[in-house]
């Protein structure tokens, strides 16, 4: 079943102090942990820099999270051009040695 299939279901969570109700198709479980990893940005940015207010935390853990999202995009696709790479090699290496056992034969 595709998130879009799903339900929408309601949770409140608690980000910067300020309770909120998210509703979204998926588990609640997963829009608690999503939360989790937001306040825990905006905890760790407010200690580091001393900002106290709370708006501007919450723009530098958006921007955190996606250097984040693109930095592993970015490793995803190096890895998915590697893998594709090494593909089309074995499967050159294998045509000629197939070719190689058919031509002794």
């Amino acid at each position: 079943m595709s998130r879009t299939d799903r339900e929408r279901s309601s949770v409140t969570v608690r980000i910067a102090g300020e309770e909120h109700t998210i509703r979204a198709n998926v588990e609640p479980a997963y829009t608690r942990r999503c939360a989790e990893l937001v306040d825990e940005r905006i905890r760790e940015i407010r200690s580091r820099s001393g900002l106290l207010e709370t708006h501007k935390a919450a723009i530098l853990a958006a921007l955190s999270i996606t250097d984040e999202l693109f930095q592993a995009r970015d490793e995803l696709a190096v890895a998915g051009k590697d893998m594709a790479d090494r593909a089309s090699h074995l499967t050159a290496h294998i045509e000629k040695q197939m070719r190689a056992h058919a031509s002794e034969g």
